[in-house]
């Protein structure tokens, strides 16, 4: 059977930084935005999720100026898309098997409740990344099979995991997540931190971390890919998870399944926002209420300004997305 390698190259690169060189050069890009989304989670002092809001109950911002909500809707409405990778690099080969388990137990509860449209893809990632299904799905037997197969080899190319994940999510309609399944950080990506946070925003992707920590000792553990991890869910709207294998590796996958049957969608058009230097536009939204917190992506790529640009010099940028170069393995 052929499963499709996914490597990166420096082609992969090209367009991440073309946006960047030409604000450098004084001109001011104008990427396509239309409507914004944001995914919002709300919940108590004490961590319970509450899923009974309005419209009327949030506020949101960009750049600090207060935009219209245009759209509301409660997720569960919305079909859902769940990228799943799991880290089957060397360092994780004892936990498998437990992660595996956790995983299907996951699957069968995601699929056989909400949208009918439900789908999931199963990615595996070491020193490579792979596309263990090869398209989204609702066949619990194939990602059985695949989640039964995985086993522990090499180093860890997670950053490259998660932005070939989002670049494979952001055409897809509805609700994207992406759910990261690893002990620690990257050793080996060829794009870093920043790129994979940036296709993540771009697709409008929600990152669930779950991080299994066999050691519990900080020594010998990789914090610093913990933290990594934490600052991409946070900047996504999504949450980090801290389990050890067995019963609280199941409760991760409950509390993520909870969040996403009770989430909200607010969407704006962007309105009297006045061009920075930055094309990364802060977003924030609130809740009216002062005992409740909300978490959402804190921001979107949209307008910026070059120094020194006119709005004559002003152009439009929106670099074609062209399937990446995979590798077949038997």
């Amino acid at each position: 059977m052929f499963r499709p390698r996914v490597r990166c190259t420096l082609a992969l690169a090209t367009v991440l930084c073309a946006a960047g060189r030409a604000g450098a050069q004084g001109t001011t890009i104008r990427v396509n935005v239309n409507l914004v989304r944001a995914v919002a989670t709300v919940k108590t002092q004490s961590g319970q999720v509450i899923g009974s809001l309005r419209k009327e109950d949030f506020e949101i911002y960009d750049n600090g100026v207060k935009q219209e909500v245009a759209v509301f809707e409660h997720q569960a409405e919305q079909r859902l898309s769940v990228a799943l990778l799991v880290d089957v690099s060397g360092s994780t080969a004892k936990e498998l098997a437990y992660e595996s388990d956790s995983a299907q137990r996951f699957i069968r509860a995601l699929l056989g409740e909400g949208h009918p449209e439900d789908a999931i893809k199963l990615y595996t990632f070491n020193w490579q990344v792979t596309d263990e299904t090869g398209r989204y799905t609702r066949d619990q037997k194939l990602l059985t099979e695949r989640l039964k197969a995985m086993h522990g080899d090499a180093g860890t190319a997670m950053y490259d995991a998660i932005f070939f994940a989002a670049r494979d999510l952001e055409p897809r309609e509805g609700r994207k997540v992406i759910v990261v399944v690893t002990d620690g950080g990257d050793t080996v990506s060829k794009l870093n931190l920043q790129a994979a946070l940036q296709e993540a925003q771009l697709a409008d992707a929600v990152i669930y971390a779950i991080v299994v920590v066999p050691i519990t000792n900080e020594a010998g553990r990789n914090i610093g890919g913990e933290h990594a991890l934490q600052f991409m869910a946070e900047g996504t709207g999504g949450r980090t998870f801290m389990p050890s294998v067995g019963t609280a590796l199941d409760k991760a996958f409950t509390d993520i399944l909870t969040e996403l049957r009770t989430q909200y969608l607010l969407a704006f058009y962007p309105r009297d926002v006045p061009p920075n230097k930055n094309r990364f536009h802060r977003l924030e939204v609130r809740v009216k209420n002062p005992d409740l917190r909300v978490s959402a992506r804190n921001g979107y790529y949209g307008e910026f300004e070059g120094e020194g640009s006119s709005p004559d010099e002003r152009v439009s940028i929106s670099p074609e997305r062209q399937p990446q170069p995979t590798k077949k393995k038997k």
